[in-house]
């Protein structure tokens, strides 16, 4: 409905020379000067008026992107970069952790392919996200299979390099059991648009 309802909207922005990208009733005014930027949320919020509607009091701002940074629709968008919002990186870490219980008494392939569609897809969702995202992760989600690999042998404690977890399970043997590496999966992707 909000796609249908807005519509008038996206049509009067655009004769106005305003560029606005909108999904639903979630949208950015992008603009070139603060000027600018007045006039196009003076025209947002004419127009919602008229139309019987209200902006987001907390969302609805003025802000340099370059400087400021905002969230919109899962990213975070900064300074020519993006990268997935906390929250967004918050739910892929509980859901990893939910499938990852050093309690699981399952085979490690079961638990990495219970743990591959959510890494592919939360892939899919960010992968023009900054580079060390992809780094970061993919060494957090091992460090929570090791811990589930120590806790299936008896040991107590989370994955530790003084322990010899990373010698005893390194990124190569879980890279032979068929973990999805976002890291990789970004190297491919950097690949096949360079050509």
């Amino acid at each position: 409905m909000s796609n249908i309802y807005l519509d008038p909207l996206d049509h009067l922005m655009t004769r106005s020379g305003y560029e606005m990208v909108r999904y639903a009733d979630d949208f950015v005014v992008l603009c070139r000067t603060p000027d600018d930027a007045a006039e196009a949320l003076a025209a947002v919020q004419a127009w919602t008026a008229q139309a019987g509607l209200a902006l987001h009091p907390e969302k609805t701002r003025l802000m340099h992107a370059w400087d400021d940074g905002f969230d919109f629709f899962g990213d975070h968008i900064e300074a020519g970069h993006r990268w997935p919002r906390t929250k967004s990186l918050q739910k892929l870490k509980d859901t990893v952790r939910a499938k990852t219980k050093r309690t699981i008494r399952r085979s490690l392939d079961r638990v990495i392919g219970d743990l591959n569609p959510t890494l592919r897809g939360w892939f899919e969702y960010f992968k023009h996200s900054r580079p060390a995202t992809f780094r970061i992760a993919d060494g957090w989600v091992r460090r929570r299979l090791r811990s589930l690999l120590r806790g299936q042998r008896g040991r107590r404690g989370i994955a530790d390099v003084r322990d010899a977890d990373q010698t005893r399970w390194p990124n190569v043997f879980f890279a032979e059991h068929g973990l999805f590496s976002l890291q990789a999966a970004y190297a491919t992707v950097r690949q096949s648009s360079c050509r």
